[in-house]
């Protein structure tokens, strides 16, 4: 007669329970990979490198007519000189007349006047001074020479018009105009400056021009021919005339001081940058040009000639130009540097592009670009430049930065210099123009291919990774695929950078959460169907996003067309897998080798998604139902053996496995059940350890199905799973065990465990992983109580040995500080802690009573050690 508790515990659990509705903790993980629903790992699909660095490589989808070219030549004459003058918001009109001298004075002008005279040669003139020559281009605009040529009648009206300086009483009169004293001063110290005869300056000193009286200055050269006709016209000015050439006056002196500093720029030139522009004009070797590169550009750095503002630009960029002629790669970096430095733009900017981007083709050209910090010129063309206008100069710096991005040197300093930033800005960019405008920038599909891939060589760095969350590159990156949805390259290098960010939690999280992901991933998989290199990725995305969230298993499922389209693809690869493998006809040819895997890779992505999809509540019965999904599964065990490819075979059986543990009535699995276990036999006699595992799961789940144990017993899979028993692997213990418990739940299969030592082994199991692994202690119990359900004698049940240890492990068990002393990893006590108190100790309680109420005690029992 049972007591009420040993009736409960008659009533046996499945071998695999549902699980629990409450929420997973961390802790749990421990016991993840014995769980009825399981996901199922795999690697990320292989991209292989590039044997060459080009554009678009040899997988592109571009055509090579439509598409830009990686190689072409470039010489000095690419380069357009008009990009070398000067940029300036306003310019000059160019003299219609060379400047004229003035007539020669009278007598009745000062005698400390001078006025210059034309020089007979004209070489003489080319000879002057650059000051001299800011003074002749003044006197075109009316301040120290005539704009036109006088007739000789008009000579001595003219002569009489010029600067006449009398001193009476406290007014001083210049010109016909009266100005005090103090202001009369003022106009002449602003210039000292008087132009002689010869040519040269002579300083005119006060005591000279006024005996020590008040010093007077010369007529402004800023009044410009209206100012010179106004006064001529008011010989009698009144205060507002006065007031007026004061402040011409003010604006000269501002002048003067800006001309000042052109004076310094100039001398640096002439005694800094001159000598380096020879230098490279002489093309003595390479060695001493780089050098003199290198010292031109700290020069013109330290004299702040540097950008597009600078007069003599002009003269510098013809003279770099030349030098893209010698063909040096380590000479052209530095031109290019310090060409890009001066603010190139139109085609030269596209053409100093293509110069880096040519010498960065070549990976032993790596050092040469470390060494010159040309990664931070070419991000601030990205950064600074107007990408519309740019476009083809933007595709081929980011060819540069591509190439660059690819050895793992550069990973950080591309990073720390904002590259990620840079390029999720242009990424922004496009998309809005595409939406603003309904079109795609030119080019904008090519350009995006290069920085796309750039993303994908820094997708593998934490910091990378870091930046594109904290920006939200995700969503940006999923409208650029939904935009260029048409352009594969672009798509497949988008699935690339997912398929990387993906298989980290945090990136997984936040791509989960965007729920527009999952319609643009079917949508690109209907698309590319046969495209392999696309869809595995895809898929893979998928097979990370639905493993350990169930909102995104939700999200996908109910997204229209998904379970079909995943089927669809399975069907489309099984097809050329099959074709593939019956091509090869058992024999070894490399050729068809490469398609065949291809295949295989797809469908082992795609069983993991159909697995991870399976343990939704509301999709695995969904799935366990369908008869074509079943269908493919079971076909693929058919034809594919777990030495030709491991780990789709043991996907497809994980898939199986999943869809077994519901026991709905329409379920394909369960109408085809004994199928599976023949299927299922090639695995157990294999000697592929995974392979077993998965499964003994699988019969787990169907053996508490009647028909399937009696197929136990027949086959001798039993005498297996008793064997399996001695595995020191936890795992699969544990599985073989559930096996063995359905078993004893039919009263004429108990017999069983006594062949093979049955029993002793289940014992063994007890006392090895009973401390560490409550779970497996409490299927062991409930099987050794199935099985001792009529026992009239401890000792005939289970022997003296065995039931003399079960006596002793069993309190020793069920007391808590034995049992939990503290062995465990302190985050996973808590966990194990109530396993124990919920799962093993109600068994074990009742199994020792049971042992100890049919048991005769003939001496004390040694404690035995663990």
């Amino acid at each position: 007669m049972l007591s009420p508790n040993d009736k409960k515990l008659e009533k046996l659990d499945p071998f695999y329970r549902p699980s629990m509705s409450k929420q997973k903790t961390s802790a749990e993980i421990v016991s993840e990979a014995r769980n009825a629903l399981r996901t199922v790992r795999t690697q990320r699909p292989f991209t292989p490198q590039e044997d060459q660095r080009k554009l678009f490589g040899p997988a592109s989808s571009r055509t090579p007519e439509n598409r830009p070219p990686s190689a072409f030549s470039l010489h000095a004459s690419s380069f357009e000189s008009s990009d070398s003058r000067p940029i300036s918001s306003a310019r000059l009109s160019p003299l219609e007349l060379r400047p004229k001298a003035p007539a020669s004075p009278t007598t009745e002008e000062h005698p400390c006047f001078s006025f210059p005279k034309p020089p007979v040669d004209p070489a003489k003139i080319r000879r002057i001074s650059s000051a001299r020559a800011r003074l002749f281009r003044a006197a075109s605009q009316g301040a120290l020479l005539p704009d036109r040529t006088l007739p000789p009648g008009e000579s001595k009206k003219a002569v009489e018009s010029k600067e006449t300086v009398v001193k009476g009483g406290p007014m001083v009169k210049i010109n016909g105009i009266y100005l005090t004293e103090s202001n009369a001063m003022g106009h002449f110290k602003s210039h000292p400056l008087q132009l002689t005869y010869d040519g040269g300056f002579s300083e005119m000193k006060e005591q000279e021009m006024f005996k020590g009286t008040t010093s007077l200055p010369s007529h402004l050269r800023s009044g410009g021919e209206q100012g010179k006709r106004h006064l001529r016209a008011s010989p009698h000015a009144n205060s507002s005339a006065v007031s007026s050439l004061e402040s011409r006056a003010v604006s000269k002196a501002k002048l003067q001081e800006k001309d000042t500093e052109i004076e310094v720029d100039e001398v640096f030139w002439n005694t800094r940058i001159v000598p380096i522009l020879h230098e490279l004009e002489k093309e003595e070797n390479i060695e001493t040009i780089c050098a003199a590169c290198t010292q031109l550009h700290h020069a013109l750095e330290e004299g702040n000639m540097l950008g597009n503002k600078f007069k003599r630009r002009s003269i510098l960029l013809k003279t770099l130009y030349k030098l893209v002629d010698i063909g040096s790669d380590l000479l052209s970096l530095k031109l290019a540097k310090l060409i890009l430095a001066l603010k190139v733009s139109g085609k030269n900017l596209l053409n100093v592009c293509k110069l880096i981007f040519k010498i960065s083709r070549s990976e032993k050209n790596d050092s040469l670009i470390e060494n010159d910090s040309i990664l931070e010129s070419l991000l601030k063309i990205l950064r600074n430049e107007d990408l519309h206008a740019n476009t083809e100069a933007f595709l081929y710096c980011m060819g540069a930065i591509k190439f660059i991005s690819g050895n793992p040197r550069f990973l950080d300093e591309m990073i720390s210099k904002g590259a990620v930033e840079i390029l999720m800005n242009l990424i922004k960019q496009i998309n809005e123009n595409t939406k603003k405008c309904g079109t795609c920038l030119p080019n904008a599909g090519h350009l995006l291919v290069q920085m796309t891939a750039t993303l994908r060589n820094l997708a593998d760095s934490p910091p990378a990774r870091s930046k594109l969350l904290s920006i939200g590159a995700l969503p940006q990156l999923c409208t650029v695929m939904g935009q260029h949805m048409a352009d594969k390259d672009v798509c497949t290098n988008i699935a690339r950078i997912f398929s990387k960010l993906t298989s980290y939690h945090d990136c997984c999280v936040a791509l989960a959460n965007y729920s527009r992901c999952y319609a643009l991933f079917l949508k690109v998989i209907n698309k590319y169907q046969k495209k392999q290199d696309l869809v595995v990725r895809i898929v893979f995305i998928l097979g990370n996003l639905t493993a350990k969230n169930n909102q995104a298993r939700e999200q996908f499922s109910k997204e229209k067309g998904s379970i079909p389209t995943l089927l669809s693809l399975f069907h489309t690869f099984y097809k050329l897998d099959l074709g593939a493998e019956e091509q090869a006809g058992g024999a070894q040819q490399p050729k068809v080798q490469r398609p065949r895997a291809q295949a295989e890779d797809v469908l082992i992505k795609l069983t993991r998604v159909l697995a991870n999809l399976a343990i939704h509540p509301g999709v695995g019965p969904a799935l366990a139902a369908n008869p074509r999904a079943v269908g493919l599964l079971l076909a693929t065990l058919e034809y594919k053996s777990i030495e030709d490819c491991e780990e789709l075979v043991i996907n497809t059986t994980a898939t199986i496995n999943n869809l077994s543990y519901y026991q709905v009535k329409n379920s394909i699995i369960q109408d085809k059940k004994l199928y599976i276990a023949e299927l299922l036999i090639k695995l157990l006699v294999s000697n592929n350890m995974d392979g077993i595992l998965e499964a003994v799961r699988v019969f787990g789940n169907l053996s508490q199905d009647h028909d399937i144990c009696d197929f136990i017993v027949q086959k001798n899979v039993h005498k297996f799973m008793i064997a399996l028993l001695d595995a020191k692997h936890q795992d699969i213990c544990f599985s073989a065990c559930g096996v063995l418990l359905n078993l004893t739940v039919d009263k004429d299969k108990r017999v069983i465990l006594k062949e093979g030592g049955g029993i002793k082994k289940l014992v063994n199991c007890l006392r090895h992983f009973g401390p560490t692994d409550w779970q497996l202690a409490c299927l062991v119990c409930k099987t050794l109580w199935n099985f001792s359900e009529n026992i009239t004698n401890a000792s005939s049940c289970f022997g003296d040995e065995d039931t003399n240890t079960l006596l002793v492990l069993l309190p020793s068990f069920l007391d808590e500080e034995l049992a939990l002393d503290g062995s465990f990893d302190p985050d996973l006590k808590n966990y194990h802690k109530l396993q124990w108190e919920t799962e093993f100790k109600p068994v074990a309680q009742q199994l020792l009573n049971r042992i100890q109420s049919h048991h005769t005690f003939l001496e004390p029992l040694p404690i035995p050690s663990f």
